[in-house]
């Protein structure tokens, strides 16, 4: 015996598949275009990169969710940012528990990874350079699992602070810290 729908049950029906195809689409377009995913590099193994391959770091001197790298600072190492309410993708083998987000001081919304927020360094400028890695000895990749990786680079993909940099104070309270201006 075939039953048959009722005219108010297609509606309802064609709305359930529709919102599941929206889903499975939203789903692949994520896992193409990641916000955070694994790459990796010749002499630090798998680190976490942006969508377009390239290295994300964190600023060891923050600490407690505390953003410091702002104004200049923010300039030569950009935050990696979502549209504020914005869930960040992951690519595989990265863990949705470890992601989050921080509301910035300008007021943008910085993606975090095992609490560490994520930045680029502005001369990376292709995927797998690794010239911000261990500057200062502030600035460090992270490991897919989470953790900082603090070896240093190989030579060739290293590279040496920019001129202009002066380590000075970034807080606005004045207090001294480990900042750096680097405007």
């Amino acid at each position: 015996m075939r039953k048959r729908l009722d005219r108010r049950t297609v509606p309802l029906l064609l709305a359930m598949v529709a919102a599941v195809g929206v889903v499975a689409a939203s789903a692949m377009a994520a896992s193409s275009h990641p916000t955070v995913k694994v790459m990796k590099t010749a002499s630090l193994g798998k680190v976490l990169a942006t969508s377009s391959g390239l290295t994300l770091y964190h600023y060891t001197d923050e600490k407690g969710g505390k953003i410091d790298c702002k104004g200049g600072c923010a300039k030569l190492w950009p935050p990696l940012l979502v549209k504020s309410g914005a869930k960040p993708a992951l690519g595989p083998g990265l863990s949705a528990a470890k992601v989050s987000t921080v509301k910035r001081p300008d007021g943008g919304t910085q993606v975090t990874y095992n609490g560490y927020a994520l930045y680029r360094y502005a001369p990376d400028k292709k995927a797998g350079d690794v010239k911000g890695q261990a500057l200062f000895k502030a600035w460090y990749v992270i490991a897919p699992t989470g953790k900082l990786v603090k070896r240093a680079p190989a030579a060739a993909e290293s590279a040496q602070p920019p001129a202009s940099t002066t380590p000075t104070d970034t807080t606005d309270d004045g207090s001294k810290g480990g900042g750096y201006d680097y405007g």
